[in-house]
């Protein structure tokens, strides 16, 4: 379901722009997982504090917005210390798409950049059917996803001659868990994603904030 949400977290309300939001981002999120929310809970507040991150297109570092020729990249933003939660910015090349999949834990979407198309897909008879009409991302929508309710899908980028950019949130370090994709004729193949980068961003150096 694609939805835009308001939200007064501090992130927000923070008149700071550049990483300082990304990391305000992640201070809000930790804060919200450390009273062991449920899922309905996280999804809900959580993606509102997402919304409140991709209102605003001022902050992701070049490096991590940049788009590779071939396929989609997936950069990591940040991983929580216990893997209760990672960032990537998804970045796709003009057309670009994934295959169909799935992501064995809860996902919230929020768009960034661009237009992102999202096919979901339910499994009938052997084979993965689409369902219903896709659902269109642009920027400030957020997206849920979770195994409880179906999250296989099929994503693209709308255009055919732009960027678009999307931040994906997930309940673990979405790089390392054992996932699938799969074909349309019900074929199941295991994957692990990893990133398309090898280095993160440096969310705590607090040092310009402080200086005249």
């Amino acid at each position: 379901m694609t939805e835009t949400i308001r939200s007064t977290s501090s992130a927000a309300l923070s008149p700071r722009g550049g990483i300082a939001r990304l990391r305000d981002f992640v201070i809000d999120f930790s804060t919200l997982l450390d009273a062991a929310p449920s899922e309905a809970q996280i999804l809900d507040q959580g993606g509102a504090l997402l919304a409140s991150l991709v209102r605003h297109d001022d902050w992701l570092p070049d490096e991590y917005a940049a788009p590779h020729p071939e396929h989609y990249s997936q950069y990591l933003l940040y991983a929580d210390a216990s893997e209760r939660f990672s960032v990537v910015s998804f970045v796709w090349g003009p057309g670009q798409r994934t295959p169909i999949h799935d992501h064995a834990t809860w996902g919230l979407i929020g768009m960034l950049r661009g237009e992102e198309r999202s096919q979901r897909f339910v499994h009938d008879q052997g084979r993965w059917l689409p369902h219903r009409h896709p659902d269109h991302l642009r920027p400030g929508d957020i997206d849920r996803l979770s195994p409880s309710a179906g999250d296989v899908h099929q994503v693209s980028n709308a255009f055919d001659d732009q960027v678009s950019i999307s931040i994906h949130v997930y309940g673990g370090n979405i790089g390392a868990i054992r996932r699938s994709v799969f074909t349309a004729d019900g074929e199941r193949k295991p994957f692990i994603s990893g990133y398309s980068n090898d280095r993160i961003p440096n969310l705590w150096d607090r040092s310009k904030e402080h200086r005249p």
